[in-house]
């Protein structure tokens, strides 16, 4: 039987990527009623997506681009919702 694999779908940006990397890594998760972006403030997690980041960049960005581009992105995520009540 022939087997297909599922694959990601492309990413369109280099912040796209980020994102998508830092979700892996578990950097990140999504608020579950609104959608926003929240940092999960694990130092462990941002470790990770910094590895992936670097051994794993975007076709035509290096290593040290793909890396800055992930601090950047979660420099620019808080850690709640806006949308949801304190």
């Amino acid at each position: 039987m022939l087997m297909t694999r599922e694959r990601r779908a492309p990413i369109r940006t280099l912040r796209g990527w980020a994102i998508q990397v830092l979700q892996e890594a578990g950097a990140i998760r999504e608020c579950e009623e609104h959608g926003w972006m929240q940092d999960r403030a694990d130092p462990h997690a941002r470790d990770r997506a910094d590895d992936i980041a670097r051994r794993d960049p975007p076709a035509g960005v290096s290593a040290d681009e793909a890396a800055a581009e992930v601090r950047e992105v979660l420099d620019s995520i808080g850690d709640t919702c806006p949308e949801c009540p304190d």
